[in-house]
């Protein structure tokens, strides 16, 4: 089956959903069409020239990027720019760009999560909850009949998640009654007699991001013309989200020792910290990228280290005074193992889905060097 851009959107939103990124920032379609067929797609932590000649060269249709490629509003396109020529390009040669930035970097099992685990931290939770899902339940009204068919159809769309708990609902049965109008196509029923059903009140709930897509399955499975349904927003509060993970090394080490071992996991020359070496340390913040500015939300929560990138002079000043080290692995050595997770992610998708396409990796080039 071919697969369109907004099918590839359509995946990336349900594990990355927009409304988690943050307001300063520009995810979503960058340039492109929704509706063009994708045969070729490839991932990038970037687009630069090396990726744009890349995807030129594997004639690639859509390039998902962590960075998006607008961060700001354009004034004007000048094609003798260094940005300019990439957009130009990008355009002239159909290639659509999508990116999945800070609404990646906090999502369930985004970017932080995945480098929480593979930095070996253990009960990793969001750093704190900056934000949190909303929760509605759904009730609808079906014949006995049907019931398992509707409740079934629903938990597949994504209703009943409930902790580590999926597919939970509640049902108690009743009488419903209706009197179907002249041009009424009923399922049951004579236009004009009052009728009445054995039924079932059925209820669930739902996260506000899957709430449309529920309902469709909701109409989709239901056999009546006009499903009776309502919808409440709960005051339970939903699951949280947060662009920082905290957990636990599995035993405690130096800070020396720590920083030793993050830069052997994530592959890097050389990393830099702050505070004393010798400090024994077990509680850890991540925050990928650029991460400093969570100094104050890492003492609170009573966390020893943070590892991040950027880190500033006056930053590992602050961090020092408050009794917190600081490893910066560097924006890009905290982020470039997003690249082989939305691989490995859109090609297990894509393969579910029956979409006939190829995923190619951006040949990832340093954006510094060590002497």
């Amino acid at each position: 089956m071919q697969a369109r851009v907004k099918d590839i959107i359509a995946i990336l939103e349900q594990h990355f959903p927009p409304e988690l990124a943050e307001s300063w920032d520009n995810v979503g379609l960058q340039i492109g069409s929704r509706e063009q067929k994708v045969k070729r797609l490839m991932t990038a932590l970037d687009i630069d020239n090396e990726v744009l000649h890349h995807a030129q060269a594997e004639k690639i249709d859509l390039i998902v990027t962590h960075h998006p490629l607008f961060f700001k509003p354009f004034k004007k396109i000048d094609l003798d720019t260094p940005s300019g020529r990439i957009i130009g390009e990008l355009i002239r040669n159909k290639i659509s760009v999508y990116s999945a930035h800070t609404n990646l970097d906090a999502a369930e099992n985004g970017l932080n999560q995945i480098l929480a685990e593979k930095l070996g931290l253990i009960n990793i939770e969001p750093l704190f909850p900056a934000v949190r899902d909303e929760l509605f339940k759904i009730v609808v009204f079906v014949p006995v009949s049907h019931a398992e068919m509707v409740r079934e159809a629903m938990s597949r769309a994504g209703a009943g998640y409930i902790g580590n708990y999926s597919d939970c609902s509640f049902r108690v049965r009743g009488t419903g009654s209706f009197r179907p109008g002249a041009d009424a196509h009923a399922y049951i029923g004579t236009p004009g007699i009052l009728e009445e059903v054995d039924e079932y009140r059925l209820e669930t709930i739902a996260y506000r991001k899957d709430i449309n897509t529920i309902l469709k399955a909701m109409f989709d499975s239901h056999p009546y013309e006009e499903p009776a349904y309502d919808l409440y927003r709960l005051e339970n509060e939903g699951r949280s989200y947060c662009p920082g993970r905290k957990g636990l090394l599995p035993r405690a080490c130096k800070v020396s020792d720590l920083a030793e071992m993050i830069k052997e996991c994530l592959g890097l020359d050389s990393v830099r910290f702050t505070g004393l070496p010798e400090k024994i340390v077990r509680k850890i913040a991540v925050v990928s990228g650029a991460g400093a500015s969570f100094t104050g939300e890492c003492v609170k929560q009573g966390c020893e280290v943070l590892v991040t990138g950027d880190l500033k002079y006056h930053e590992a000043q602050d961090a020092k005074a408050a009794g917190l080290s600081i490893i910066d692995a560097g924006h890009q050595g905290t982020e470039q193992i997003v690249v082989p997770f939305l691989d490995e992610l859109l090609s297990n998708a894509c393969k579910q889905r029956g979409f006939d396409i190829n995923i190619i990796t951006a040949r990832l080039t340093n954006c510094f060097y060590n002497v």
